[in-house]
């Protein structure tokens, strides 16, 4: 796979660079978290250095509903003469602005999305897109989990290459197929399903696999224990395999609640109208032993319900870890919401901008999107 570091003459070259710029955002279309935006920087402003004209594509949201509008407003804090293109991408307006473009320019499409053939990785969308460069660069670690016309279609059509930001991403997450030991791996938020191959893997990698989130529910509901209101699979999931390892590691207490109503009790004590919402004090102390022991940390996930309230013990794992010894790679885009918040982005050793994209790629090493630019 080539850096774009590799490219001899960048000078007046048309770069489409493909990011993620998937950022979360309130009702108002206020951003609140700009760290996604912040990770391709160093890819723009190398290019522009060696006089390319940039062109970024991205999405927001699932469908084509959301502008990325917000995004270029943000945008303009860090790369002040940035052109957003509202008009479809295929528009004559689109075709005209982009030939008025000089070297060290940037401009931002419209959320790809929006155009029929993306999502389906459509080849006549990825020879049309295709069309406005003469080199592609993938910088978007974080959605090349996905086989979409502007990750893995558009390779076909112009040389390809990696951005700064996705190979700093693959550099730091391959650290975890070889670690120092000890080797903690926690792992939070919900969608068990998609995480099975994860913890199989780790139980056998790790030296400890702390499972907290709502994935935890599954492991009390297989032990047995009442979960009440909580959020579990659908159907049933096997589970019980996983507690003959003695690598693996469940939360000791939870925080549960009822209406207005919270306590903090052990799994086996939870009612059936009570929701758990986190792990307890406890089940946080467990964590910070297994922390201060441990040589490198591999984290994904929240560990409780933090966009209803409840992120106290993740935020203060979140401060555990940043004074440990240990090397530690944090993943998952609603923990990376919670580091921005403490300002404790420097303090960790890397944080991804992956959610799925990294989960998938610690469990198979490799992504569609990055196999797309071999």
């Amino acid at each position: 796979m080539k850096s774009i570091k590799d490219i001899e003459n960048l000078k007046g070259k048309h770069v489409i660079v493909r990011v993620d710029f998937n950022v979360p955002q309130d009702k108002d279309g206020k951003i609140l978290d700009d760290f996604r935006i912040k990770s391709i920087l160093p890819t723009v402003e190398y290019l522009q250095k060696k006089g390319a004209i940039v062109i970024l594509v991205a999405h927001i949201g699932e469908g084509g509903e959301k502008s990325l509008k917000p995004v270029a407003i943000r945008l303009k804090k860090y790369l002040p003469n940035i052109k957003f293109i509202e008009s479809s991408i295929f528009s004559d307006e689109t075709k005209k602005i982009t030939g008025t473009l000089k070297n060290g320019d940037v401009a931002l499409f419209e959320n790809l999305r929006r155009e029929i053939g993306e999502k389906t990785n459509s080849p006549s969308f990825a020879r049309g897109l295709s069309r406005f460069g003469d080199i592609y660069v993938n910088d978007a670690f974080s959605v090349s989990h996905r086989v979409h016309a502007s990750i893995v279609g558009i390779t076909k059509y112009l040389p390809s290459y990696a951005g700064l930001q996705l190979i700093d991403e693959i550099n730091n997450l391959s650290k975890a197929f070889n670690p120092k030991k000890p080797f903690l791996f926690i792992l939070g938020g919900a969608k068990f399903e998609t995480k099975i191959p994860l913890i199989k893997k780790f139980l056998r990698d790790a030296d400890h696999v702390f499972i907290g989130g709502a994935i935890a529910n599954d492991f009390f509901k297989g032990k047995g224990y009442e979960v009440g209101t909580s959020l579990v699979s659908d159907g049933m999931v096997q589970v019980k395999s996983f507690f003959k390892n003695k690598n693996l590691v469940i939360p000791t207490d939870v925080v549960v609640t009822k209406g207005s109503l919270s306590r903090n009790v052990k799994p086996s004590d939870v009612t059936h109208d009570e929701c758990i919402v986190d792990i307890g004090k406890d089940s946080v102390e467990v964590i910070k032993g297994l922390i201060e022991k441990a040589q490198f940390v591999l984290w994904n996930g929240p560990l409780g319900i933090y966009e209803s309230g409840f992120g106290s013990a993740t935020e203060n794992i979140l401060k555990i870890l940043s004074k440990s010894k240990a090397v530690s790679i944090v993943g998952g885009g609603d923990t990376v919401a919670l580091i921005t918040k403490l300002k404790l982005g420097d303090k960790l050793g890397f944080v991804s901008t992956g959610g799925g994209a990294t989960l998938d790629f610690l469990a198979k090493g490799t992504l569609p999107g990055i196999k797309a630019l071999k």
